[in-house]
């Protein structure tokens, strides 16, 4: 992935800077002293402490995983300007007739930006397909967008927060909330880098809310969700802990998961889920899974860079291999998408005709019937590139 390299230096480069770019963080405030102003309304966050919220998500997973032998979910993971990827290939989906309704849909990151549209389905694909193509990421990285050396990131969050807010509208937050109450769900994953926690946000109860408060929070856990730590800068979202409301530092969902697929205390051992055997798992990774073989420069930056990749991988199919035994063991279905290894995409390459290539390479391959794959099929893959290193001849007697 030939643009780790630049997300490596940004990321070390906003650590050697961090010294100039720091800000106050407030005192918690106590609620007794602010319970008359206070406006109590359901928290959309499920921590992974709360035992109660992650157990409601487990009957939740079981329940549309096992309804009529025909639930359904798609997982979008992170992946940045790769996210224009993953939605050429729900636009191609629908062209071909056979895109599912989806019962429920996670997005982490890039994935957390597109998760709205497909939530919401082919109605809104002209959207979808203008946020990722209408040019309006082309300036995220520009140097109108460069930050200085006195913020906690090498560039603004101000292009990001108006694509977001362009695109996240008060129709938009209608019709999620419209289909929360059908029962199926939309989940955002951000990351607490106060606690290290992955949150998970169910973001048709925010939108349920339905007033300008929950279309203001709604729009900061997506910007949150899609904050490269040093990128961008992290957001801070008031929390409630114990007796006392604090300001929580949210960021980029992809720092703990690279997408949020069944719940973790489902994938080891739980019991199989009777009725779940005609149920489909559809995981779109914004990104390559494959290893690729290259002879690694012996110098610093290049070692940490390729260490990074070699972890991010790993990761990724770590994930992919345990969501995959989960559906073997009870039957489900379960498919991959991902960037073809032989294509040239890099994660922070945000300029306009990058988006337009990506996204149509997604499109066509879904259109044509060559974007999923079983997970058999994803994790199989032999390394790219050079191969293995040629073997010592053996010595003549």
């Amino acid at each position: 992935m030939r643009d780790l390299p630049a997300r490596f230096i940004a990321v070390a480069l906003a650590l050697t800077l961090s010294g100039c770019g720091t800000f106050a963080r407030p005192e918690p405030l106590a609620v007794r002293a602010i319970d008359a102003s206070v406006e109590r309304v359901a928290d959309p966050r499920i921590r992974p402490g709360d035992q109660v919220r992650v157990t409601e998500l487990v009957e939740l997973f079981t329940h549309r995983l096992a309804r009529d032998g025909s639930g359904a979910m798609l997982a979008l993971s992170g992946g940045g300007a790769n996210g224009a990827f993953g939605a050429g290939v729900l636009v191609g989906w629908t062209e071909t007739g056979a895109r599912p309704r989806f019962d429920i849909v996670t997005g982490i990151s890039t994935g957390a930006l597109a998760a709205p549209f497909a939530f919401l389905g082919s109605d809104w694909d002209d959207e979808l397909r203008e946020a990722y193509t209408g040019g309006g990421a082309d300036g995220l990285l520009s140097a109108r967008a460069l930050a200085g050396l006195v913020r906690p990131s090498l560039f603004s969050s101000a292009p990001l927060r108006k694509l977001v807010e362009e695109n996240v509208t008060p129709e938009l937050l209608r019709q999620i909330a419209a289909e929360h109450a059908k029962g199926r769900r939309l989940l955002v994953v951000t990351t607490n880098l106060d606690t290290q926690e992955s949150v998970v946000w169910d973001m048709g109860q925010l939108a349920t809310q339905g007033d300008e408060q929950a279309l203001q929070l709604f729009r900061e856990v997506l910007i949150a969700s899609a904050s490269i730590p040093g990128v961008f800068p992290p957001v801070m979202i008031a929390g409630l802990q114990g007796d006392q409301i604090v300001e929580e530092m949210h960021a980029d969902g992809g720092i703990n998961l690279p997408f949020l697929g069944v719940p973790e205390n489902m994938l080891a051992g739980s019991p199989r889920i009777p009725g779940a055997d005609h149920a489909s798992i559809y995981v779109l990774i914004n990104g390559q899974t494959g290893r690729t073989s290259s002879v690694v420069r012996g110098s610093l930056p290049a070692i940490l860079t390729r260490t990074y990749e070699s972890m991010s991988k790993a990761t990724t199919r770590t994930h992919l291999a345990a969501n995959a035994a989960f559906a073997a063991r009870n039957g489900v279905t379960f498919r991959v998408a991902s960037i073809p290894m032989e294509t040239e995409a890099s994660s922070l390459n945000f300029d306009h005709d990058s988006m337009v290539r990506v996204f149509e390479l997604g499109r066509s391959r879904a259109a044509a019937g060559q974007a999923w794959v079983s997970p058999s099929e994803e994790l199989a893959a032999e390394p790219a590139g050079i191969g293995p290193a040629p073997q010592a001849a053996a010595p003549s007697n």
